[in-house]
């Protein structure tokens, strides 16, 4: 599935949760967790639940529940007792040991649901690969602004203090063979910066980006969808591939070898997943 953009809506706000369903995010994310004040958790299950079962949605809809070990046996409770959610993120995952518990308390319900694992802190960037590599993940998200906290690092525009952790995690999870998703751009205004992050984004390898705003989606989809330009790019190293059936060739006056094979099929198979071919 297509994964570019992955669109957050507070749990206890069931007109902000219809309506992010309602929209183009190819994710739409029912948060419990850190969107929720904590009194008002069992009232965002409720919601949740009650969502859950009456939306309609051409997105993949998936609850970010608590932790193990805070709340996330109560949320899934909720939210797996009469209905079903098309995936679960599990927030703060440290370790492989973490999807393992989950992958438990999911057992408890035959709930055989896709984890997107949420990596944010120095421990769960140090286990990324075994995170990833888990029977259950999906998915790698990489979540800068808690990862700063954790280990003492002043968020920059730049970016220059999570970079190291930001491309750990996408290289974990394309040596798993799963999706990575990279982190939020939390001035939901300023539309030109998320553009330049998003296209950087994509640059180290990522898939997808998280967004906390509607308005923030369009600009993700588009960062993640491959232009026409591009698309006629890569058929034409495609087609000259198998015409040539040769290890080097050239097309357009360029030398093409196996890696950039690899990239054009990435380009067209992310175009085939954006509903462009």
């Amino acid at each position: 599935m297509v994964r570019r953009s992955v669109l957050f809506a507070p749990g206890d706000n069931a007109e902000l949760m219809r309506k992010a369903a309602d929209g183009d995010a190819d994710v739409v994310v029912f948060d419990l967790e850190d969107a929720v004040a904590p009194a008002d958790k069992e009232q965002a299950r409720e919601s949740v639940q009650l969502v859950l079962s009456t939306v309609s949605s051409n997105s993949h809809i998936c609850v970010r529940i608590n932790p193990v070990g805070v709340s996330a046996t109560a949320d899934l409770a909720a939210i797996l007792t009469d209905t079903t959610p098309d995936s679960v993120m599990l927030p703060k995952a440290s370790s492989a040991d973490d999807i393992s518990a989950l992958e438990r308390l999911l057992d408890e319900y035959s709930a055989d649901l896709p984890v997107l694992a949420l990596v944010e802190s120095a421990a769960g960037v140090l286990n990324a690969a075994e995170i990833a590599a888990a029977d259950s993940t999906d998915a790698l998200l990489f979540g800068a602004e808690d990862l700063a906290a954790d280990i003492g690092a002043s968020r920059t525009s730049e970016g220059r203090e999570v970079l190291y952790a930001r491309q750990r995690v996408v290289v974990a999870a394309s040596a798993a063979g799963i999706d990575a998703i990279d982190t939020i751009y939390p001035d939901y205004g300023d539309l030109d910066g998320l553009h330049d992050a998003t296209e950087f984004a994509a640059q180290l390898g990522y898939d997808g980006k998280m967004a906390i705003h509607p308005e923030q989606v369009a600009v993700i989809n588009d960062a993640f969808t491959p232009s026409d330009e591009d698309i006629a790019w890569a058929e034409r190293i495609v087609a000259a591939d198998e015409e040539t059936n040769a290890g080097v060739f050239e097309v357009d006056g360029e030398m093409i070898d196996a890696p950039l094979i690899a990239q054009a099929e990435r380009v067209l198979e992310r175009a085939r997943e954006a509903g462009q071919r």
